[in-house]
């Protein structure tokens, strides 16, 4: 719960906090930041200022959520993402300096689920972490209904299909009902869950006007 006492979106809708592991080298701002976030509704289950540290400390804690500075000490954030991005259930937002933004795609390419351009804004954090978890929990979902495909072409296929139907309902629920990202998402993974439908198909249907979300 923040100063205002509101609940943070991101956690309004679980039963337990999202448990987050902090990796900054500067003090100050991992100080700042781990307070922003415990005000906010988030656990901080674990520090550290060195990359080489992070392995261990997410094994150690299965957090929902590693916020991870690029560049550090020891090991540089890329390089320790890379190092945990196919640890289960565990999505990764990167800090990052404004001048480090040539720097996005490989951290994409490193497992990153979202970023923010330091100095950040308090108003950033919420959405930023949001986002990065509802996107690693789509990826998840998705490589759940593709793990019975063994063609890996046909994999490819139906995963870009997928995901274009997916980003397209999602923008139609965010549109309609000035949703955030995340929160269009849960609604189309609960639909899913609750008529045992696959992400697809409830895609498909919110595309064509065959359900209200």
């Amino acid at each position: 719960m923040n100063k205002e006492g509101k609940i943070s979106k991101v956690n309004s809708e679980l039963e337990e906090k999202i448990k987050i592991v902090l990796v900054e080298d500067e003090a100050i701002v991992r100080l700042d930041l781990k307070e922003i976030l415990e005000e906010e509704g988030f656990e901080v289950v674990g520090e550290a200022g060195r990359g080489d540290e992070v392995y261990d400390l997410v094994k150690e804690t299965s957090p929902d959520l590693v916020i991870l500075d690029i560049k550090m000490p020891g090991m540089d954030g890329l390089t320790a993402a890379k190092s945990i991005k196919d640890l289960p259930s565990t999505a990764i937002l990167f800090l990052t300096a404004f001048s480090q933004r040539d720097l996005i795609e490989e951290a994409r390419d490193a497992g990153a689920m979202g970023y923010l351009v330091k100095p950040f804004q308090r108003d950033e954090i919420v959405p930023a972490i949001e986002i990065a978890i509802a996107r690693h929990q789509e990826i998840s979902m998705l490589e759940t209904e593709l793990s019975k495909v063994t063609d890996e072409k046909e994999k490819i296929t139906l995963r870009l299909e997928m995901r274009k139907s997916l980003d397209r309902a999602k923008g139609i629920l965010i549109d309609e009902n000035s949703l955030s990202e995340g929160e269009a998402f849960n609604r189309i993974r609960k639909y899913a869950m609750d008529n045992r439908l696959s992400m697809k198909e409830v895609s498909e249907k919110v595309i064509a006007g065959e359900v209200v979300l």
